[in-house]
């Protein structure tokens, strides 16, 4: 008896220390992967930067069990395709609440540089999801075509095409066509904002609001800053891959300066929907954003620009396992409910930083997510060492 008991304390400590040492691990890794190239992020930061660029998740993956989260679904999905105005057609998918009309609608444009490949209503769904359920709005996708096959204007007449067919269309589909908002991130900021120009300009359907999730807003080759420090693609976003994009949809340099490429560029932007400029810190793309905002307000157009520290290009796509990226989808849905329900005000520019979570619960549970899913993905590695398993 005394052997047996003697034994299961030994299995016990070599357990305890196994744990140990495995917690210490996780520890040490993560904490170095927070040391980056252009500077310390937070451990949420760290670990999904270390996992898309250990090919540890896809765009379609969803998030480990103990961060997902279920629900009874109040929204259908639907998949069909529009004649656009060339004479061909694109795809659209529409989630829309299952009961009820006179939705407000919204139109979001998937981010993707333009180009085949890098980004689909399929690669988004999960914001486009999400938006639907915190607006209580119509969100309807848009499959514009990309470079190569299709370059300037191709991915901007589809993106208006898609415009006007909602407005023509939102009754059948229980929608308020006097109450639409574009929304976009990356290159779909830059559309909805060109969408914007473009319906001003047309004298095309009236836009309730824009929102512009860390837009590209000009394609020439302006000194930024954040240009230059983040664009090894570390971060999400590469100069490789910008300029590959500006090659493939404005293959003519003349292209690039043109307000419905570069909205940055245009000689004035005044009678715009109120926009929201949201930007992340560590993004080549975050001083042209938050300039397009500025630029904005100078025309009188009500602007609310947040700037998200500590995270990168594309961050809201990971809302459901990031706190900062939570929080910017509900900055978004926060704004556009604002905006269908009564004008935004016009106030002077100011560039609002979020620094990132509250000090105490929050802080503790963000520091306990980043190493749960820092075991997660070591754990996953560790599995493709093994034979026989995938």
């Amino acid at each position: 008896m005394k052997k047996i008991l003697k034994q299961l304390k030994l299995i016990a400590l070599v357990t305890t220390l196994t744990c140990i040492v495995l917690t210490l691990f996780v520890i040490i890794s993560v904490q170095a992967w927070t040391h980056t190239e252009a500077g310390k992020v937070p451990p949420k930061t760290a670990v999904l930067l270390h996992a898309v660029h250990n090919n540890l998740v896809t765009a379609n993956m969803k998030p480990p069990s103990f961060l997902a989260k279920s629900g009874k679904a109040t929204y259908t999905r639907e998949n069909l395709t529009i004649p656009i105005s060339d004479g061909g057609e694109i795809p659209l998918r529409i989630y829309k609440p299952i009961e009820g009309e006179s939705y407000p609608v919204i139109i979001y444009y998937h981010g993707g540089a333009f180009m085949e490949g890098y980004g689909s209503i399929n690669t988004h769904d999960n914001i486009i999801r999400s938006l639907a359920g915190r607006t209580k709005s119509i969100v309807i996708a848009v499959g514009y075509r990309v470079a190569p096959k299709h370059p300037f204007p191709a991915a901007i007449e589809d993106s208006y095409d898609a415009l006007v067919w909602a407005r023509d269309h939102a009754k059948e589909h229980g929608g308020d066509p006097e109450r639409i908002a574009v929304v976009g991130d990356s290159a779909g900021g830059n559309l909805a904002t060109v969408v914007s120009l473009m319906s001003r300009d047309r004298g095309g359907p009236n836009i309730t609001a824009q929102a512009l999730l860390y837009p590209l807003t000009t394609f020439l080759d302006v000194d930024f800053a954040s240009r230059e420090e983040y664009d090894s693609g570390y971060y999400l976003l590469s100069r490789n891959v910008m300029l590959r994009a500006r090659e493939l949809y404005t293959p003519d340099e003349s292209m690039w300066a043109l307000p419905y490429t570069s909205p940055l560029e245009a000689t004035h932007l005044y009678n715009l929907p109120p926009a929201l400029v949201i930007t992340a810190e560590f993004d080549p793309l975050r001083d042209e954003g938050e300039a397009y905002a500025k630029r904005l307000s100078e025309h009188r157009v009500p602007v609310r620009s947040i700037r998200y520290n500590g995270v990168m290009h594309g961050f809201v796509s990971f809302y459901e396992v990031m706190y900062r990226g939570n929080h910017g989808l509900s900055q978004t849905a926060s704004f556009l409910n604002q905006a269908f329900k009564q004008d935004i005000p016009y106030e002077s520019y100011q560039l609002h930083v979020f620094e990132g979570v509250e000090e105490g619960r929050q802080q503790i549970q963000e520091e306990a997510e980043a190493y749960a899913i820092g075991s997660f993905l070591i754990g996953k590695k560790a599995l493709t060492f093994i034979p026989f398993i995938k």
